[in-house]
């Protein structure tokens, strides 16, 4: 007899079963399997400035809500959060210590998702619709599976380490066939304007320690100043500058939280000449002075106080 397909709410309860017994910890939890890792939250979130970095994120229990350029993304066991270029924007969840958030987080691998492009190329089609730095998209049936799947190979070492790269595949062919994954083959792709948006914020995101300024961030793009301004705020929802400096401080806010820095040595190493321009512009953003900012993030996420060699990872 072939084994009976689960219903849609079984399948739901199977991931959340599932992720409570491999998250069992607050906080992020690191697979076996590079760039997949599940979070736990038992307490809520009060809105946060953060800044995310592509890649997928799946709620299975929990809602998280996200605040950009005036629109609410809301992500939760329905719908799903495709990010496909770095962005900072405000984020709140619900979750209790009863009904913990529960998620999985994919860091996007930009070689398999460029090779499944190539391999898909023009026969998943095409959309009229602009690329988006990202998007909330309903959680299909199809794509439900395959998350399941994963979960279950995740519980098993053998069969994380055999089976998984190929679901994480599967997942991601998942995506970019499905309700908005054209808009995300556009964004991947990098074609247009949103491409040259997307060249610049990948030489922020590895220069941000130097200086940088508009004119040169426009002629990276190819474009005029006033044009560079208007499509790059079409795509972070922000200003080329803004941008720069939401990209240090959310960065030195985590080299406090990963190394232990201090407040001055985390300025400096990410660009500000100035600790005192540094905390005004930290508490501006944050809204609280650095020391204070990474001890709430302590609790907001249940780590620990860093030690020799341990690694904190950005919060999605």
């Amino acid at each position: 007899m072939s084994r009976e397909e689960p219903t849609q709410p079984q399948a739901q309860a199977r991931m959340v079963e599932l992720l409570q017994a491999l998250a069992v910890d607050e906080g992020y939890t690191l697979t076996a399997l590079p760039g997949v890792r599940l979070l736990r939250s038992d307490r809520p979130l009060a809105l946060t400035p953060v800044l995310y970095d592509p890649g997928i994120v799946i709620v299975c229990q929990g809602v998280k809500r996200g605040y950009l350029g005036g629109q609410v993304y809301q992500y939760d066991p329905q719908h799903y959060l495709a990010v496909s270029v770095p962005v900072p924007f405000t984020m709140e969840t619900e979750a209790t210590a009863e009904a913990p958030l529960l998620a999985i987080y994919l860091h996007l691998d930009l070689q398999l998702a460029a090779d499944l492009l190539i391999e898909l190329g023009e026969r998943a089609g095409s959309s009229a619709a602009p690329a988006q730095s990202m998007m909330a998209s309903p959680m299909q049936g199809a794509l439900q599976a395959t998350v399941l799947r994963l979960l279950e190979a995740l519980a098993d070492p053998l069969e994380a380490e055999v089976l998984g790269p190929s679901l994480v595949r599967e997942l991601y062919f998942r995506v970019l066939t499905g309700a908005q994954g054209a808009a995300m083959r556009e964004a991947l792709a990098m074609r247009g304007r949103f491409g040259r948006i997307g060249k610049v914020l990948r030489h922020i995101h590895a220069a941000y320690a130097t200086a940088l300024d508009v004119d040169a961030l426009a002629a990276e793009a190819e474009m005029s100043v006033a044009t560079f301004h208007e499509h790059f705020r079409s795509v972070t929802g922000t200003s080329p500058m803004q941008y720069v400096k939401s990209t240090r401080l959310h960065q030195a806010r985590l080299l406090m939280l990963r190394q232990a820095m201090t407040a001055e040595a985390a300025s400096l190493a990410v660009g500000y000449a100035s600790p005192s321009q540094f905390n005004r512009e930290f508490k501006r953003l944050f809204g609280l002075p650095p020391a204070a900012e990474v001890a709430r993030m302590r609790r907001s996420f249940a780590l620990p106080a860093p030690v020799e060699g341990a690694v904190f990872v950005s919060s999605h």
